[in-house]
C-alpha cells in the first residue's frame, strides 16, 4: 500500500477569465522507503504539486491521501525543505532547529531535546556553527540547517521542494551527497521536486516527468537501476546512466516542442545540452542520426 498518494487530482488559481488550470489529472503513488524524483519545466506547476503533499493547498478535483486518509493540513508527518531556506534571521542555528523540535516534541525534557537538536546539527556538519545567524552562515550552510531542521522533526515522509537549486555548482554537489547519506541511514520515503535531470538520477529510485503547464500532468515513470551509492564522476561513465539520461531529457524535449507547437503558455525547459559528435546544435538532428546527451 502507498504511503502516499495522488488520485486524478487537478488545480486551479483565479476566477472566471484569470482562472489558470495548473495541474490536471495527476495520479502519483510512493511507497514506504521509496525515493522518488519529479523532474520538469520551470513554471509547470512543481511547487503546486509539493503544496499539495504538504497540506498547503488543496485540489479542486480528486483527492490526496496519507496512509488512506484525506491530507488536512500540515503536519510533522511531512518534513519539508524549500528553496528558500526558511530560517528566522534573529535565531541562532541551533534555535532555528529547536523551533521544530519544540513544536512536535513538547514531551521531551531540555536535556533530551538539546542531545536531539546537536545530533541532527551534526548530521549536516553545521556543530562549529551552532550558535551562529543565518546572516553569518553561506547560502550552502543556511540549506543545511533547513534539512537539519526537517530531519529533527522525525517525519515519516520527506518533501524537497528544489532545495539545491539556488546554489553553485560545487555546492550544489556537496549537498546532494549529504542528503544521499543522511536518507540511507533509515531510508525515509522521499520526494525530491527539481529541474535538474542528473539529481534525479543520482538521488532518486524512479525519475516522473512533469509536462508543461497549463493543465500539466505526469508522464511515463523511469526507474533507476544503477546501484547505490551513487557517485556523479563514476556514473558519467556508466552507459545504463548515458541511456537513461537520454531517455528522459529526449521524452522532456518533445513534449516541450509539442506544447510550444500548440500554442500554450511559455515555459521555461530544464538545463538540457544536446551534443553530437564533433558538433553542437542545440536540438537539432543531422539526418538518420540520433542526439545523445552528455
Amino acid at each position: 500500500m502507498a504511503i502516499i498518494e495522488l488520485n486524478n487530482v487537478s488545480k486551479s488559481f483565479g476566477m472566471g477569465a484569470s482562472r489558470v488550470d495548473v495541474l490536471s489529472d495527476i495520479n502519483l503513488q510512493v511507497a514506504e522507503g521509496e525515493f522518488v524524483a519529479i523532474v520538469g519545466f520551470s513554471g509547470s506547476g512543481k511547487t503546486t504539486l509539493i503544496n499539495l503533499l504538504n497540506g498547503l493547498a488543496f485540489p479542486d478535483q480528486g483527492e490526496v491521501l496519507l496512509h488512506g486518509q484525506p491530507v488536512t493540513g500540515p503536519g510533522p508527518d511531512r518534513g519539508v525543505i524549500f528553496q528558500n531556506y526558511s530560517l528566522l534571521p534573529w535565531l541562532s542555528v541551533y534555535n532555528n532547529v529547536k523551533l521544530a523540535v519544540d513544536e512536535v516534541f513538547p514531551q521531551l525534557s531540555s536535556k533530551e531535546k538539546a542531545s536531539h537538536i546537536k545530533k541532527y546539527i551534526g548530521m549536516v556538519n553545521l556543530t562549529p556553527a551552532m550558535d551562529k545567524l543565518p546572516k553569518e552562515l553561506s547560502g550552502g550552510m543556511r540549506q543545511r540547517v533547513s534539512v537539519a531542521r526537517a530531519l529533527a522533526m522525525n517525519p515519516e515522509i520527506l518533501l524537497m521542494d528544489e532545495p539545491l537549486s539556488a546554489l553553485d555548482a560545487l555546492t550544489r554537489g556537496s549537498l546532494q551527497e549529504e542528503i544521499i547519506r543522511i536518507w540511507s541511514q533509515d531510508k525515509k520515503t522521499a520526494i525530491l521536486i527539481t529541474n535538474d535531470v542528473d539529481e534525479g538520477i543520482l538521488m532518486a529510485d524512479r525519475i516522473i516527468p512533469l509536462t508543461p503547464g497549463p493543465k500539466a500532468t505526469l508522464g511515463p515513470e523511469f526507474t533507476i537501476d544503477i546501484e547505490r551509492p551513487r557517485d556523479l564522476s563514476a556514473i558519467n561513465q556508466n552507459d545504463d546512466y548515458k541511456k537513461l539520461r537520454n531517455e528522459i531529457i529526449e521524452y522532456l524535449i518533445e513534449v516541450g516542442a509539442s506544447r510550444k507547437k500548440s500554442g500554450d503558455q511559455h515555459y521555461i525547459l530544464p538545463d538540457l545540452k544536446p551534443v553530437l559528435p564533433g558538433r553542437v546544435f542545440p536540438g537539432i538532428k543531422r539526418k538518420s542520426e540520433k542526439v545523445k546527451y552528455f
